[in-house]
Order: structure tokens, then sequence, then C-alpha cells
């Protein structure tokens, strides 16, 4: 999608639907009041009305809901804008133009961003996808101070780029993005200037990864662990921030498989790295005053004679052993010994570790929440009050002692389950137990990696990139200097 910011005045070009954004209860005037009034368009967020060019000019005009003028900010921008390039992308058309009420050059970026975000698509196995159905729309201009929105713009187009990638991971099928494929495409993110380092199994059996590697071993795609770092702050040597993501490929639930009905959904269960790997994208594309490092635990969970069983005992990294009651709870072996690695090398400020873990997230909080457990009351703090901001919900959940001994075990340290109750909690106590005394959040995001369909305009039905945005911006307000 092409964005440019033009002036109110600029002539229009052919084929160009003008988008009016519009407050909730705010007059029309002539043919466009006459059209109000013949509708149940009201101005209320999210509504769209089409009308077929009343003043002569564009030859479409779309009036578009913004809800209350005073609750209009940086978030809405994007939504109206979105929903405006939903209402017109397969009109034939082929440019669109928003105007904002009232808009300011931050306001004019947060639509442009808006509109990126909206025309996502990932059709590259679309082979027989008609004309009509595609897209017609290549083109957003936007009303808005154009040099100074421009310069807005910047940041938030390196945010979308980032967006995308994430969600071009998570959407790719499994056939296609294994472990090895997945640290391939990170690595050519080496052109922003990231360091990439890629740990294969060999590297991994050293350090004494057997939680990790216990997952991976029923499949014949090699297990990585991918390291990225970002040296952007003005000491090259200032302790950096870190980011840990769940990597599984592709998850059929190993011994312990899944039912058939649905599991093909389980190429997204590396959400959390697509993630972190998205987060990276961006810090590099912005160039964050900040030094970060991500770490992707990358894996598939595969039922061959090789796999891992129910009984096992694995060891991991950090010297602790693991019973395996159920090795459909392998994210977080994954987690263990990535966690433990990022501490034990880069001694962070934090860690914020996201993974697509657990299906008693979404039975506690539904689809639009991902769930929020941390140890340290600042870090949470500063994760939700970014996440209210970018659109991107979490709520904090409970880490009570006593349940971690639901998750104590008779033969090892711990088992890597303490059952249905509260699944989602001790699955959280379980990765506590390898982050010692580092400030540190955990975000499971099953409930919120992937929609279908969206209630966001946005995010397109599929993948949905989320946690790349809440990272980005909880970074930038509180860690970089």
């Amino acid at each position: 999608m092409e964005i440019e910011f033009v002036a109110a005045d600029a002539p229009l070009a052919p084929k160009t639907a003008v988008a009016r954004v519009v407050f909730e209860g705010q007059a029309q005037e002539g043919a466009l009041a006459r059209a109000v009034s013949a509708s149940r368009f009201t101005g209320a967020k999210g509504q769209t009305l089409d009308v077929l060019a009343p003043d002569g000019g564009a030859e479409r005009l779309v009036l578009v809901g913004a809800g209350k003028a005073e609750a209009f900010d940086a978030l809405a921008a994007e939504h109206a804008a979105a929903a405006a390039y939903a209402a017109v992308k397969t009109s034939g058309l082929t440019t669109l133009r928003v105007e904002l009420p009232n808009a300011d050059a931050d306001l004019a970026a947060r639509a442009a961003l808006g509109v990126r975000l909206a025309s996502y698509r990932f059709d590259k196995y679309r082979t027989k996808e008609t004309a009509d159905k595609k897209p017609s729309v290549t083109k957003a201009q936007i009303v808005g101070q154009t040099d100074a929105a421009l310069t807005a713009f910047a940041p938030l187009a390196a945010l979308a780029d980032a967006v995308a990638f994430t969600r071009d991971l998570v959407s790719e099928p499994a056939n296609v993005l294994y472990p090895a494929e997945f640290a391939r495409r990170v690595k050519e993110l080496e052109r922003l200037g990231l360091e990439v380092e890629i740990l294969g199994e060999p590297e991994m059996m050293k350090l004494g990864m057997g939680s990790l590697l216990g997952v991976g071993q029923g499949s014949i795609r090699e297990s990585q662990l991918v390291v990225i770092r970002w040296n952007g702050a003005d000491d090259k040597n200032a302790q950096p921030v870190a980011f840990i993501g769940k990597g599984v490929c592709f998850d059929t639930g190993g011994i312990s498989i899944k039912p058939a009905d649905g599991m093909e959904d389980m190429k997204w269960d590396m959400g959390g790295a697509g993630a972190v790997a998205g987060l990276m994208h961006v810090l590099a594309g912005r160039k964050a005053k900040v030094n970060a490092v991500g770490i992707l635990g990358l894996v598939e969970n595969m039922p061959d004679g090789n796999a891992y069983r129910p009984g096992d005992v694995l060891t991991s990294m950090s010297g602790q052993t693991i019973e395996v009651i159920n090795t459909d709870a392998e994210g977080r072996l994954v987690l263990a010994d990535a966690v433990w690695y990022c501490q034990d090398r880069f001694k962070p400020k934090f860690m914020v570790d996201l993974a697509t873990l657990t299906g008693a997230i979404i039975i506690s909080l539904g689809n639009e929440y991902a769930g929020l457990f941390s140890n340290n009351d600042e870090l949470a703090a500063n994760l939700l009050a970014a996440s209210e901001t970018e659109g991107e919900p979490l709520w904090r959940m409970p880490l009570p002692a006593q349940y971690d001994k639901n998750i104590d075990s008779v033969i090892a340290d711990m088992k890597n389950t303490g059952g249905r109750p509260g699944g989602s909690i001790t699955a959280a106590l379980f990765i506590k137990r390898f982050v010692n005394d580092v400030p540190w959040a955990h975000l499971d995001i099953a409930s919120t990696a992937w929609k279908k369909p969206s209630t966001v305009p946005t995010i397109p039905e599929g993948a949905t990139g989320y946690g790349v945005r809440l990272l980005n911006r909880m970074v930038q307000e509180k860690y970089e200097g």
C-alpha cells in the first residue's frame, strides 16, 4: 500500500474514493444530509455510509463514523481509516483519500498506519482468485500536514513493516516454515542492522538444553535457538532488555496427540516467537535508542518413534529436572531453557516471554485479552499502559504461591503440568521456576495471536501480529534513553 500525505485542496486523481471521517451526531449539509436522513448512519464508531459522489468531485464518497468527538484519539483515527479502507477496498477504485476532522500530523500518521495494517493480506498461495475478489485500492492519501505527517509516519511505517513480517511468519504453513526456515528468515533481518546468531542441536546439547531438545526430538526438523541483538543505545555495553518467544512451528501434541478437529491451526503455535522477531524488526527499523535481545526457541512437536513420552524425565539447562506428564504441555519446556539461557548469558534488565501457551487462557479471558503474569509490579504496569495505548488488550492474572505445589513431582524437581484447574496459572508458575530474581513477565497470547473472525478493523482475519505494537510502545516510552 502506497501512502501519501496531501493538502486538503490537492486535486483528486481518477478512480479516487473519498472517505470523510465524521463524529457521532455531526450535522451534514445538502445531499449528504439527505443521504444520512435516509439511512441509519449516526456517526457511531465503525459505521460507514456509501454515497455516490454527491458533490461531483470524487467518484465515490464514504462517510465513516468515528464516535464521540471528545473520545477521538490516535487509536480512533487508525480504526476510522481502516474502516474506510474496508468500505472501498474491492470497489474497483484505486486510490483512497481519507479526510480526518481537525487532523494534526500525529493523527494523520496514525490514520496512515491504520490503512497499512488493514490492507495486509496473506495471499501467496491463492492461485485462482479472480480479479474482482482482490483489493483494487493500492494508494492511500491522508489529508493532513504533509511534511510533519510524513515525519511522524516514518517510525510507524517501520512498525507496519514489522507487524506484516510477524503476520507472514504466523500465516505460513508448517511445511514451509519449519525451525530452520524460520531462523533463515530472521537471519535476513541483519540487513536492518540486527545481529542474528543461530544455535543448532549440537550447540544446544553442549549447553544442556534437554528441556527444549526433548520437545523437538520427535521431528525430522532440527530444533533451533535464535539469538537476535539490537545495540541502539549510546552505551553499547549497557544492560539490555530481553524478550523470549515460544516458537513451536507445528504442535501435534506429540504422543499426547491433539484431536484432529482444528489441529491445522497449530501452525501458529509459534506466534510468540513471531512477535519477538517482529519487535526486533521494528526496533532496528526505527533505530531505537536501546540495547535489546530477542531469543526464539524453535521446535516441532511431532509423535514419531523417537518422540519424548509421558513419564520421561528431562534435564533442563538450569539443572532442574522435569517429569513429563503431558507432551502437549510443550511450550513451557521450550521456554524453560530459552529463559534460563537469556538471563545466564545477557543479564537483562527484565525479561518478557510471549507464548501461545494454554487453551485455559481462552477459557479465562475469551478472545480479546491476552493474559499477563509477572513477578514485578513496575514491569506489569508498563505493559498494561502500553497495551491500552496500542489497542492490544492485556489482563493481569495472579501467581498464587499455593498453586505452585500443583507442579511438584514425586520423582523429579517438577512436572510439566498441574492439571486443568488454573491451567494458565500453573503454566506461568512453571516458567517462573526458571526466572530467579530477574524482573519478568509472561504473556499468554493463545487467545490473541489469531483471529477468526476479527473484530478490530486494523486486523484482517488470520494472524494478528499481537505483541509487536505493545512491546514496541513500552520500550519506546519507558526504556529508551
